[in-house]
């Protein structure tokens, strides 16, 4: 039997808690042709999942939607074989389908993995869509150059830790923000960020004019609400600023509008404002970004932090604290043994 996680409740609560979820059982499905069956091993948590499920963009009954890495178990798809390990859309279950006529965001195209180009889970990390999308918000969006100060909001999760690193490999000043004493130390001891100030701080607003003395020429946004309210006053006329998430918004009955108001505030102090949506990115810069972003990461010098739980009982519960920001770094569940882990 397939087990899967599906929601309980349309629509979901603001927030997940621990009657949003549904544990279920169906067959295994079998591929037809063009198809393959697949177990994931790996399934990616990130916040933007939440947004979909409060949208009703998934089928009623289905898997929550996630990315995942998975194996192959059985293909009718000609160069894919048993064995072989693919990125795809499984979603919360512990099998799925992948190939023609399988339902998945068109910018999500599965592919295969060689391992031997990195661990299995980067490529739902690092050296997947998380790291294009810091790519394409930090590099290609935001262009941060040397002396310039770029901050970046949620600095020790997936994406922003990812982003940090970049601009600082350009040469700008980079700020984190973060929550707990224990991610600000990390950002900058292992990150190589020049500061990072914690958003649980009374002072926090006089703290971040503090680390960013000369004002802000670039702003990674991933969390809105308080935050981008201390950020914004400190944003020089011209800076460039990217909107790669809300979380603080995510939960709101008018959570669609947080980005249009926080981009008029934005543009209004003169910053120059872009929504951040990876999928326009990946036909044209896909490989260009593991061109360059993959040799530094196997060299050491990006460095990059996994929060792993295991078991598909844990989805639900690490779900909900990653969107509470308790976990600590790229948020991941293993559902199946990694082979290449030995």
């Amino acid at each position: 039997m397939n087990r899967y996680w599906t929601l309980a409740k349309r629509p979901p609560p603001a927030w997940p808690d621990a009657t949003t979820f549904a544990l279920r059982e169906a067959e295994v499905p079998r591929p037809g042709p063009g198809q393959a069956l697949t177990r994931t091993i790996y399934v990616s948590l990130d916040p933007y999942q939440w947004g979909y499920k409060r949208r009703g963009v998934e089928p009623q009954g289905a898997p929550c939607h996630a990315r995942t890495v998975s194996q192959v178990v059985e293909s009718r798809i000609d160069g894919l074989s048993p064995g072989d390990f693919v990125f795809n859309t499984n979603g919360w279950a512990e099998y799925g389908l992948m190939g023609e006529g399988v339902a998945r965001p068109g910018y999500m195209v599965p592919r295969r993995l060689d391992p031997a180009q990195g661990k299995l889970s980067q490529a739902v990390g690092v050296l997947g869509m998380l790291g294009l999308t810091a790519y394409a918000g930090m590099v290609l969006q935001c262009d941060p150059q040397a002396g310039e100060t770029a901050v970046v909001s949620a600095a020790s999760g997936g994406v922003g830790q990812i982003a940090g690193q970049l601009a600082r490999m350009r040469g700008a000043r980079v700020v984190g923000i973060a929550g707990r004493e224990e991610k600000c130390r990390y950002v900058v001891e292992e990150l190589g960020f020049d500061a990072c100030v914690s958003h649980l701080s009374p002072s926090f607003a006089a703290d971040l004019a503090a680390a960013c003395p000369a004002g802000i020429d670039v702003y990674f946004e991933n969390v809105g609400g308080a935050v981008f309210d201390a950020v914004l006053p400190l944003m020089k006329p011209g800076a460039r600023m990217t909107i790669c998430g809300l979380i603080a918004h995510y939960g709101d009955v008018g959570g669609a509008d947080a980005g249009a108001e926080e981009r008029r505030r934005a543009e209004a102090h003169g910053v120059a404002v872009q929504n951040l949506f990876v999928g326009d990115y990946v036909e044209r810069w896909h490989d260009a970004f593991l061109a360059e972003v993959a040799p530094w990461v196997a060299s050491g010098q990006v460095r990059y932090r996994e929060d792993i739980r295991e078991g598909l009982e844990s989805i639900p519960a690490a779900f909900g604290e990653m969107l509470r920001g308790e976990t600590f770094g790229k948020t991941l569940v293993r559902i199946a043994p990694d082979p290449t882990l030995g």
